[in-house]
């Protein structure tokens, strides 16, 4: 691959963001912001291999070379988005996992979400509309949606476990009323998580 031909950075969907945003915020130090300290530390996860690391950034291996000697300062906008991506996922492991392990058993989540819903329940007369939703999530659903993350799921695949935790929390409290309503979230425009 020459250094003209670049593949674009893969691109995740909301949800997906949303928990890698959320990830991010429990870290106890802030990923490396330059160039050439990401490509230095992604170095060190990839045993030093800069052909390797290449493969991973859709770069060729030349350009790798150059972010390490700093002759290359600032990443060309594609580069740079899958350098800090590649940063971030690779960034305080250990951190992250303690964070997703407390979710999974004990805290749950948060979710702030922004999106239209519908829903599917016999004699309901309230008919789907754009709603703003903040509630949190059992560790439960939280456990469910780390592990389908971890385990490489897509956007779609997060949809329905998403839109189920927030009919459990918030549309039918845990169950205690409107049993049997099922919403469905679709066009979401804005989603945030905390752990």
């Amino acid at each position: 691959m020459s250094d003209h031909e670049q593949q674009p950075a893969p691109r995740r969907g909301k949800v997906l963001e949303a928990l890698a945003r959320a990830e991010r915020k429990v870290f106890t130090r802030p990923a490396p912001k330059s160039a050439k300290a990401q490509v230095k530390f992604l170095l060190t996860r990839a045993k030093g291999s800069t052909q390797a690391l290449a493969e991973r950034l859709g770069v060729s291996r030349r350009t790798v070379e150059r972010y390490r000697a700093g002759k290359l300062t600032t990443a060309q906008k594609c580069p740079q988005a899958a350098l800090v991506e590649e940063t971030e996922s690779e960034w305080k492991p250990q951190v992250r996992a303690q964070a997703r392990q407390q979710a999974s058993t004990f805290s749950g989540m948060m979710v702030e979400v922004t999106a239209y819903s519908g829903f599917a329940c016999t004699g309901s007369s309230d008919d789907g509309r754009e709603r703003q939703i903040t509630t949190d999530i059992s560790p439960y659903y939280a456990k469910q949606i780390l592990e389908l993350q971890e385990a490489g799921a897509t956007e779609e695949d997060l949809h329905p476990i998403v839109a189920e935790a927030i009919t459990e929390s918030y549309f039918t409290e845990w169950g205690t009323r409107a049993a049997g309503l099922r919403a469905d979230l679709t066009h979401v425009s804005k989603i945030e998580f905390r752990i």
